[in-house]
């Protein structure tokens, strides 16, 4: 085990390290595969000062490391309605510049009302179905969340899900909900252990191994026979 592994082991106190188990590679691309860390884009859907979501995240991000990834959490504060600016905001700029950076996100939501928060549907609905020939979000990996004031729902979850299909990504099967949020997280902004934490780990070491997975394959397993019969109907078009 590596210093720097140490020093995240060190910092995951409710973690038995024993059964924490650094990621088999090797197990899930081939041996040409490009091996830098894993690139996971963290959003969380509130602005309160003591927010719940954004506790998540940071919990997450934790156990991402130490499973090898580097991690970017976007700070939401600031980030204008989608379509009031120009998309060279530099807010909007840095939003679309981490989601290009990512190979994986999470995606952690406040259940507000019964559904996500605005806060984090203004991240998403920043994000492109296509840039200039590219889609930003296609053949990603994501992980949903979610916190909760009240008892235990998946509302938020669930419209987190159906989003990421709409943006193409490819969301694993695990996820989180942490109800009565309020007392699952010390003063100091760490979660406790409970078996709500223990998902949380799940989900972490899950998106890590469906990133590897996807690594260098995406291109192939999100090409669709109807873009190519499109594509080849516009070259004739244009032969002709």
């Amino acid at each position: 085990m590596s210093e720097s592994t140490h020093a995240w082991l060190e910092d995951l106190s409710h973690v038995q390290a024993a059964q924490l188990r650094p990621i088999a590679i090797d197990a899930l691309v081939g041996p040409d595969a490009d091996r830098h860390p894993p690139r996971i884009l963290i959003l969380y859907g509130s602005l309160r000062a003591r927010s719940y979501s954004r506790l998540l995240a940071e919990e997450a991000a934790r156990l991402l490391r130490w499973f090898g990834c580097e991690v970017r959490i976007f700070d939401p504060s600031g980030l204008p309605l989608p379509d009031s600016v120009a998309v060279d905001h530099p807010h909007v700029q840095e939003l679309r510049d981490a989601v290009l950076w990512s190979e994986g996100m999470v995606w952690v939501s406040p259940e507000r009302h019964g559904a996500m928060t605005g806060i984090l549907k203004t991240q998403i609905d920043w994000m492109p179905l296509s840039l200039g020939g590219i889609r930003p979000t296609q053949g990603k990996t994501l992980a949903v969340m979610q916190v909760s004031g009240g008892s235990q729902s998946f509302n938020a979850v669930n419209q987190l899900r159906i989003l990421g299909r709409w943006m193409r990504m490819v969301t694993i099967p695990n996820q989180s909900s942490v109800p009565k949020a309020f007392g699952e997280f010390d003063e100091a902004g760490r979660m406790r252990f409970s078996p709500l934490y223990l998902r949380v780990v799940d989900v972490c070491e899950e998106l890590v191994k469906f990133t590897w997975l996807m690594r260098g394959r995406a291109e192939y397993l999100t090409d669709r026979y109807s873009e190519r019969v499109e594509s080849a109907e516009e070259d004739s078009r244009g032969v002709n």
